[in-house]
C-alpha cells in the first residue's frame, strides 16, 4: 500500500508539473503580441485593450497604460478647444469609449433581427417605408444596399459631425481636413443638427445621386441612417430603444449605447467598452447564439459576411484604413470571398483605433480597444495583430 501510495503521489506531481509546463507553454505563445503592444502603445493613444476569446473562454487579455506627457497635454489641448471632456484615466476592461465605425456592425445586428423576424426584407425598397426617398428619386434603393454603402447616395454633409473624419464622414477621397477642421467637427458632435429622425431622413433624401445603386461604393453614414429610420417607423420605436431590447441587454452589454441622443447616429454614435463588444463578438462567433440563446439567426450571421462590392463596382471612396477589404453588412470581410461565399475573418474598425474582428476559418474573436485620432499606418498594424494572434493560437 505505502509503495502505491508513493507511486500514486509521484504521478500526480508529474501531472501537476506537465500542466503547469503547458500553461506556461500557451502563454508563451502571445509573446509576440505583448511585444508589439509594448512597441505600438505610444501610436495607439498611450491605452489599449486586447482581449482574445477561442473555445468558450478568454486564452488572452492584455492591458496596456503608458500615456506620454506629450498626449496628456495634446488631449487637454483638444478639450479646451472642442468643449468635450476627455477621460484620461487608465483603461480597462470596463472603460467606456466612444467606438466610432464599429457602431455599423451593431446597427446591422439590430436589422437582421428585424430581417429574421420577417418584418423586413432585404429586398425591399426603402420607399415602401420613407415616402420622402420616392418623392426625391430614391425609393427604389434597397435595403441591402443602405447595409453595404451601395445607395450611390453622394454622402457628403450627410452627418459631417458623427466623427470628424474622412474615413467616416464620407467625404470625398481627395479632400483632407485639417486638424483645425477636425477638432470643429469633433466640438460639433453631440449636435448634428438634426431635431428628429424625419429631419434627418429629409436632409438626405435631398443629398443628390452620384452612382446607380447597388454598383457605386461610397463609405459612409447615409445608408444606415436610413435603416435606423426604417427599423424605427417598423416598430413605432426609437432606436436607441430597439437597440437595448433587441441587442444590448440579451447579450448583457450593460455599457453600450449610442449616447442617447435626439438622433442616434447609426454608422458612428455607440460607445462601448472591451469587455461589453466581447459579447457582442462572441454572438457573431457562435452563429447568433449567446449565452444559448439565438439573438440573430445563422443564415442572417452569413448574409452579413457575404461581400456585397461586386469586382466591376466604382468605388467612390473607401477609407485607407480598409485596404483592399471587401464589404458586407456593416462590416469589412477581410479575404477575397465574393459571390455568395462567406467570409473567413470579418471587421468594423473605428476612427478611434478600436478594432473587432472574428475569424470564422480559425474560431476566434478579439478586440483591441484603444482612443486615438492618429491613423497613419493603422491598416497594416491591425493586419500585424491579427498575424500575430492567428499564429499564436496555431
Amino acid at each position: 500500500m505505502a509503495y502505491k501510495s508513493k507511486f500514486y503521489c509521484r504521478h500526480f506531481r508529474l501531472c501537476f508539473v506537465g500542466l503547469l509546463l503547458f500553461q506556461f507553454s500557451f502563454s508563451q505563445n502571445f509573446t509576440k503580441v505583448d511585444q508589439w503592444l509594448n512597441a505600438n502603445i505610444k501610436d495607439l493613444g498611450g491605452r489599449a485593450v486586447i482581449i482574445v476569446y477561442k473555445d468558450g473562454k478568454v486564452v488572452y487579455q492584455q492591458t496596456k497604460n503608458k500615456i506620454s506627457r506629450k498626449q496628456k497635454i495634446g488631449a487637454k489641448w483638444v478639450e479646451r478647444k472642442t468643449g468635450n471632456d476627455i477621460d484620461l484615466s487608465d483603461f480597462t476592461v470596463d472603460s467606456k469609449q466612444r467606438i466610432a465605425s464599429c457602431s455599423k456592425w451593431l446597427t446591422a445586428a439590430l436589422a437582421m433581427t428585424f430581417v429574421d423576424e420577417g418584418k423586413l426584407n432585404l429586398e425591399d425598397s426603402i420607399g415602401k417605408f420613407l415616402p420622402v426617398m420616392t418623392i426625391h428619386n430614391k425609393g427604389k434603393i434597397k435595403v441591402w444596399q443602405c447595409l453595404s454603402h451601395l445607395t450611390g447616395i453622394k454622402q457628403i454633409g450627410v452627418a459631417a459631425s458623427m466623427n470628424g473624419s474622412n474615413d467616416d464622414i464620407g467625404e470625398e477621397p481627395q479632400k483632407k481636413l485639417s486638424s483645425k477642421e477636425k477638432l470643429d467637427k469633433l466640438k460639433n458632435k453631440k449636435d448634428n443638427g438634426w431635431n428628429s429622425m424625419n429631419e434627418a431622413i429629409d436632409s438626405i433624401a435631398n443629398i443628390p445621386i452620384e452612382g446607380e445603386s447597388g454598383k457605386t461604393f461610397h463609405y459612409g453614414n447615409a445608408g444606415l441612417q436610413i435603416i435606423a429610420a426604417i427599423l424605427e417607423e417598423i416598430s413605432n420605436k426609437n432606436f436607441e430603444t430597439l437597440f437595448q431590447e433587441r441587442i444590448a441587454k440579451p447579450m448583457q452589454m450593460k455599457n453600450t449605447d449610442f449616447g442617447n441622443e435626439k438622433v442616434p447616429l447609426a454608422a458612428g454614435g455607440a460607445y462601448s467598452t472591451p469587455n461589453d463588444f466581447m459579447n457582442f463578438l462572441q454572438m457573431i462567433l457562435s452563429e447568433g447564439i449567446f449565452n444559448h440563446k439565438q439573438i440573430i439567426s445563422k443564415n442572417s450571421i452569413i448574409e452579413m459576411q457575404k461581400n456585397r462590392v461586386a469586382t466591376d463596382a466604382n468605388i467612390v471612396y473607401s477609407p485607407a484604413e480598409a485596404g483592399n477589404w471587401g464589404y458586407g453588412f456593416g462590416e469589412w470581410v477581410m479575404d477575397d470571398a465574393t459571390g455568395n461565399n462567406r467570409s473567413n475573418a470579418v471587421t468594423s474598425p473605428g476612427l478611434f483605433g478600436t478594432f473587432p474582428w472574428v475569424d470564422n476559418e480559425k474560431k476566434y474573436c478579439s478586440i483591441l480597444f484603444t482612443f486615438n485620432l492618429k491613423s497613419k499606418g493603422r491598416n497594416e498594424k491591425n493586419k500585424e495583430l491579427k498575424r500575430l494572434v492567428d499564429q499564436a493560437l496555431q
